[in-house]
């Protein structure tokens, strides 16, 4: 099989610690701001049908905003690739590793209560330029702030691995299964984090941002 450069910011170690990345700030934002997710909309609007079905309107201020700051990631994210995209200093995603680190450390110091909304909204925004910026791992289309679809991913690789022998798929589908058990490593920090630290355990990311930001300086590897 020929060896091919990937980009650095396809690198299986760099996709693992957006991922853990990636669970903590749900985490984070579940126990610290109010009992929503930064990155699981599906949750956030499941939750917001339920009250609205109670009658309860008090929810539109408390779950809409995450849900639009996300769609307005999305777009934050593209906008980013296309000014960066004949730049030589700065990869486009580096750029939004860079502005995802600055926004989490002004949030780090938003007091919890009259304050939740807007982390909660800023928090969702960065989740979505990471869901938009880094959508494959060693080209394969793999999320690292959530997983639903690495789970199906992953399962139908390991089917098909064990069904006909292929090598190539059963690490694929451990690939995809390594990923998730970052995701759930950084839930887990995150809870422990903030029963430390409550509001300031969001600087635990922006540091592991900044490692990510200076990692994506390295040339790209080579990936069969």
């Amino acid at each position: 099989m020929t060896e091919h450069p990937a980009q650095m910011s396809e690198a299986y170690s760099l996709g693992a610690l957006l991922t853990v990345g990636g669970g903590f700030l749900d985490a984070y934002t579940y126990f610290t701001r109010g009992g929503v997710f930064s990155n699981a909309q599906t949750g956030n609007l499941v939750l917001l049908a339920i009250r609205l079905a109670q009658g309860d309107l008090t929810a539109l201020p408390h779950y809409l905003p995450p849900i639009l700051s996300f769609a307005m990631g999305i777009v934050v994210a593209e906008l980013i690739r296309d000014h960066f995209r004949t730049s030589h200093i700065l990869h486009w995603r580096q750029a939004v590793v860079a502005l995802e680190a600055l926004i989490l450390l002004v949030t780090a110091f938003l007091p919890q209560g009259p304050w939740d909304s807007a982390v909660n909204a800023a928090v969702s925004f960065v989740c979505a330029m990471q869901v938009e910026a880094f959508r494959k791992i060693r080209g394969n289309a793999l999320a690292t702030t959530m997983c639903t679809g690495n789970l199906r991913s992953g399962t139908e690789l390991l089917y098909h691995g064990l069904r006909d022998r292929d090598p190539v798929a059963l690490k694929r589908s451990f690939q995809y299964y390594g990923i998730i058990l970052c995701f759930l490593l950084g839930g887990a920090l995150g809870v422990w984090a903030t029963d430390l630290l409550d509001e300031l355990s969001i600087l635990l990311c922006c540091g592991l941002l900044f490692v990510i930001f200076l990692a994506m300086f390295r040339a790209p590897q080579k990936v069969a």
